[in-house]
């Protein structure tokens, strides 16, 4: 009886009944949720992307890593900061090095 008692309410009053979403259905609600995990992803991406791109260049891994080349090069500069070699030397070396590696 409180069934049909409540219906027959319902239906004189004009009331909508209320839903457990409401009565305009998700609405925009429902973006926010694929946009948020797809939000923190990226986000988690981009931080740790980042930083594993940055170790692969230092530790010379990858793409991202010194070629051999570049490593002599970095080496021989090393040498010439600490007094090893002048700077005639130096020059002789660099060039020698980069006429090896273009070919």
């Amino acid at each position: 009886m409180s069934t049909a008692l409540a219906t027959a309410l319902e239906a004189g009053s004009g009331i909508v009944a209320a839903h457990p979403i409401g009565p305009w259905g998700f609405g925009w609600w429902f973006l926010l949720i694929p946009l948020f995990w797809i939000g923190l992803i990226a986000l988690l991406f981009g931080v740790f992307g980042r930083r594993w791109r940055r170790n692969a260049a230092e530790n010379g891994y990858g793409p991202y890593g010194r070629t051999p080349a570049r490593r002599a090069e970095t080496t021989l500069a090393e040498r010439f900061a600490q007094g090893d070699i002048d700077e005639t030397e130096y020059r002789a070396r660099l060039e020698v090095l980069r006429a090896n590696a273009a070919q």
